[in-house]
């Protein structure tokens, strides 16, 4: 068993938690995003069993972070919102050079992977005017109709956390579901947790075959997409320009961010990942 997993999923649980950040974008940064990938496919396989200690403590850690934190990342985003959103477009910013440098950018990256890369970063980021409902009213009991809703929106969300730059939250968030999810994580509410559950694991089976599919037979072309989306993500997350004292904490958890994000992405620390 991998159990320094456990640490690597209490990062991409606490982020999956905050809408515009993805989780794949924190798999990124911690150099285990090739292995996520081919671990998630593999675990529905003949294979199974190679995956097994790769994604236990992994798993262990997501669910400890989403049980653990909720609270906590709720608090921070409504006293201390623009800190706290700075601290992630450190992270998301911070992690680009190791993209770059994986999809071997300057060498490999034509006119078209380019001009890809910003429709999409520019289609990304347009995102940022769209107000979703964050008083949409939580699901507590289970019907008939919000069953087959709270499927798709846990389906939905998985397959946007695992491409970088696209948050899972977020997309809850469009969906109206994000309140559910957190007050049923809040309050412990089990079987709306499994029903939601249950989409994220297929969305998660799904995406993941998809992804290496693409990363496999169009790697530059993929690379540009996760490039422009990673892009488009950091304006998503601009929650404008702060005073006072909030300004200079929003300064030091942004180069908090980005030398977390350096030093996770650096070869000395990937290389003990793969």
């Amino acid at each position: 068993m991998q159990w320094s997993n456990i640490l690597r999923g209490l990062l991409i649980g606490v982020t999956d938690l905050v809408p515009g950040v993805s989780g794949g974008t924190v798999a990124f940064i911690l150099g285990i995003y090739d292995r996520l990938l081919e671990a998630i496919s593999g675990f529905f396989s003949r294979e199974w069993k190679k995956h097994i200690g790769f994604l236990i403590p992994l798993a262990i850690g997501v669910v400890l972070a989403l049980l653990l934190f909720s609270r906590l990342i709720d608090y921070l985003l409504e006293t201390h919102p623009e800190p706290t959103q700075f601290l992630f477009m450190g992270l998301i910013i911070g992690v680009l050079p190791f993209i770059f440098k994986e999809a071997g950018a300057k060498q490999n990256f034509k006119s078209k992977h380019i001009i890809l890369l910003i429709v999409l970063a520019i289609g990304m980021a347009s995102l940022a005017f769209i107000k979703p409902d964050e008083t949409a009213e939580a699901i507590t009991s289970l019907s008939g109709s919000n069953v087959f809703l709270l499927f798709i929106a846990g389906w939905l969300a998985s397959m946007a956390m695992l491409l970088p730059g696209i948050s899972g939250s977020f997309v809850l968030l469009l969906i109206g579901v994000y309140p559910t999810a957190i007050k049923a994580l809040k309050d412990l509410n089990i079987p709306i947790v499994l029903v939601i559950g249950a989409g994220v694991i297929l969305g998660f089976i799904i995406s993941s075959k998809v992804i290496r599919y693409l990363l496999t037979h169009f790697k530059y072309m993929t690379y540009a997409v996760i490039i422009g989306l990673i892009f488009g993500s950091f304006f998503i997350m601009f929650p404008g320009i702060p005073h006072g004292a909030e300004l200079i904490a929003s300064i030091l958890t942004f180069l908090g961010g980005l030398f977390f994000s350096a030093w996770f992405s650096s070869d000395r620390f990937t290389a003990k990942t793969k």
